[in-house]
């Protein structure tokens, strides 16, 4: 059993930067890839960005490629994501998932309870 717990978000302005972390305790995140989405009020969990442990290769989703990066560190057992250029349709809740990946909520097994972005304009 892996649990995951999100921490950075918070209200920014448009234009800023936010790193979230997404740390594992239970176990390490070896053998999984982690994956990040959101889901803002009113709509579906999407996709953002994930990585693979072993590997550390990332995937972005189209949402807000450009402006991310994903990467992780082994000794903390952590994945972090670096957001930039951040605008307010951005603003939701950010969730870190840890399973065999890649872009769809069911191929997650473990769930973070999320952390919320706001974005001010």
């Amino acid at each position: 059993q892996v649990q995951l717990v999100e921490s950075g978000g918070g209200l920014v302005q448009a234009g800023d930067s936010l790193r979230l972390s997404c740390v594992a305790s239970g176990r390490t995140f070896s053998g999984y890839a982690v994956g990040w989405f959101r889901q803002a009020p009113g709509k579906e969990r999407e996709f953002v960005a994930c990585i693979r442990w072993e590997s550390g290769y990332p995937y972005y989703g189209d949402l807000m490629k450009g402006r991310l990066t994903i990467s992780r560190d082994n000794a903390k057992n952590t994945v972090y994501l670096q957001m930039s250029q951040l605008k307010p349709e951005d603003t939701a809740v950010y969730y870190c998932a840890a399973g065999e990946g890649l872009v769809f909520a069911r191929q997650y097994d473990y769930w973070g309870q999320g952390t919320q972005v706001t974005v001010s304009s």
